[in-house]
């Protein structure tokens, strides 16, 4: 394990021995409360090497989630691999937004590994939503977690873009966590990141805000518009994009901060 922790920090893992902790639970099969009290247990055949195999993925700087094949979010667990973005803790802002307003409906859109519907499912289940992206490979991975949270009777998955939202039905609530890196930070970003996550989820264009413009474009055409929405957004653009959803119709914006401090959702009704 302190060889692992060494080659892991070496590498630039900021959290060399979490991550070591978890790849060796995956690689024995044991719990990491296991692992902390018994640090001498002899590994069983074939763990060794496993483990070894998965710290050298990770000192390569791949995200632990792809090299188990899942990650946490709220109360779920979701299956993710390179065709979708990790879910992020900055994300639940999204689902405590749909908690405290509790539609009837709800549209997820650029659902991704469907991390927000399937949490809001779970959590509301008196309601229904609808997840929808434009990557095939994305909706693959958000209908392989639907099917193995059982949530299939009232999430439906559907190949869709923003601009064919006129076609989607009513909803009370729609929450979107769209692309929002400005080309210009992309080389900025974390190795994890910028060598393994799907760069197309993650930067729309040169400003950052071309995805959510055009989602706010599409929503001012709608004769019925959802009565609330919820966008995450970057750093340094609550106040640009509170402006569009005013500009869209939405006159009562306010933003929320994520644990950091940072404005990381706006909320337009």
């Amino acid at each position: 394990m302190e060889g692992a922790v060494g080659a892991l920090a070496a590498a630039g893992c900021e959290s060399a021995q979490l991550d070591a902790e978890l790849l060796l639970a995956e690689a024995t099969g044991w719990d990491r409360a296991r692992l902390m009290a018994e640090p001498d247990l002899r590994l069983p055949v074939g763990a060794s090497r496993e483990f070894a195999e998965m710290v050298r993925r990770r000192a390569r700087r791949e995200p632990v989630a792809y090299i188990l094949g899942r990650k946490g979010f709220r109360r779920i667990e979701l299956i993710v691999d390179r065709r979708v973005l990790i879910p992020r803790p900055e994300t639940e802002l999204l689902v405590e937004v749909a908690l405290e307003l509790e539609p009837g409906s709800a549209i997820d859109v650029g659902t991704g590994s469907g991390a927000i519907a399937l949490a809001v499912a779970d959590e509301l289940p008196d309601s229904r939503m609808l997840a929808i992206d434009t990557s095939m490979d994305a909706l693959r991975v958000a209908q392989a977690n639907a099917d193995r949270l059982g949530l299939t009777d009232r999430v439906d998955v559907v190949s869709r873009g923003v601009a064919s939202l006129a076609g989607a039905g009513a909803f009370d609530l729609l929450l979107a966590n769209l692309p929002y890196v400005a080309e210009a930070e992309w080389e900025g970003l974390a190795p994890e990141i910028r060598e393994y996550e799907p760069r197309e989820a993650l930067v729309p264009g040169p400003t950052g805000l071309e995805a959510i413009q055009a989602l706010l474009g599409s929503l001012a055409a709608l004769e019925r518009r959802p009565a609330a929405i919820a966008l995450e957004v970057g750093a340094e653009q609550a106040a640009a994009v509170t402006g569009l959803v005013r500009e869209a119709g939405y006159r009562d914006a306010d933003t929320r901060r994520d644990l950091a401090g940072l404005d990381r959702v706006v909320i337009g009704r």
